[in-house]
């Protein structure tokens, strides 16, 4: 049974990073489009970054262009989001999503496209 589990979020002060790992059971990652959404508290779950399948080429909405970096480590079966500079905004639940279909990234990241999710990680910038 295909799993995704998130972690590496917590509290960090403005300016600071993170680094967010969602690790992958019962299928190959590198196969597939794996995508990173955000909900904060009241608001929409958005779309932050895709990485697609088979070229791995990565997306992210504009609010975290120049400051995120989504990876994939095949080996390890695990994609992860880089995030710098983070913002007060940026806090929210971070869950990643992967579309088992083998569609590439659409544009923009949309949660429709994706079949299985993590459960999520909390990320909070707050000084």
């Amino acid at each position: 049974q295909a799993q995704l589990v998130e972690s590496g979020g917590g509290l960090v002060e403005p300016g600071g990073s993170l680094r967010l790992s969602c690790a992958a059971s019962g299928f190959t990652l590198h196969g597939y489009s794996i995508g990173w959404f955000r909900q904060a508290p009241g608001k929409e779950r958005e779309g932050v970054s895709c990485i697609s399948s088979p070229d791995g080429r990565p997306q992210y909405v504009d609010s975290v262009k120049g400051r995120f970096t989504i990876s994939r480590d095949n080996a390890k079966n695990t994609v992860y989001l880089q995030m710098d500079s983070l913002k007060p905004e940026d806090t929210a639940v971070y869950y990643c999503a992967a579309d088992l279909v083998g569609v590439p990234c659409l544009r923009p990241t949309v949660s429709f496209q994706f079949d299985y999710w993590g459960q999520g990680t909390q990320v909070t910038v707050s000084s």
